[in-house]
């Protein structure tokens, strides 16, 4: 098992960057690694809402599915994503400070098969492939002119 866990301000409020990033639709925008990501049950974001999404990984598309298990709008949010080589568990806390919004991340994730051998070294890339994805958002929120509409 690989825990990671770290966080960032952004400086937006805290509603705004809740929702946007609640939507997994968005991902692709400030990810460079996904690919796509589309909402495949219907009704609004909540518990029990299911994404399918692509990312590369080493060169190669894997494909993926994530689902919201916990959704407090605009505090708490927490998935499972289900990968063929591991699932990743975890949640985001929202919170809002003099600067905008802390966003917290912490994740468990379970390498499976032939990853598993490679546990070291999973925990060491996702660290550096998740403090680039909430920096990404960061860069993509902070640049944007007007407060982006809720979902």
């Amino acid at each position: 098992m690989v825990r990671i866990a770290g966080e960032i301000v952004i400086d937006r409020p805290v509603e705004e960057v809740f929702d946007f990033v609640a939507d997994e639709c968005n991902e692709p925008r400030y990810n460079p690694r996904m690919r796509r990501a589309e909402q495949t049950s219907t009704g609004p974001i909540g518990p029990g809402t299911r994404f399918r999404a692509q990312v590369t990984t080493l060169g190669r598309p894997v494909e993926m599915t994530i689902e919201v298990t916990d959704y407090e709008r605009p505090r708490h949010l927490a998935s499972a994503t289900h990968l063929p080589s591991m699932e990743i568990r975890g949640a985001l806390a929202f919170d809002p400070v003099p600067g905008g919004t802390r966003l917290r991340w912490a994740w468990e994730m379970e390498p499976r098969g032939s990853t598993k051998l490679l546990t070291p070294l999973v925990a060491r890339i996702g660290r550096r492939q998740e403090e680039a994805n909430w920096a990404g958002l960061k860069r993509y929120l902070e640049g944007q002119a007007a407060p982006l509409a809720h979902p």
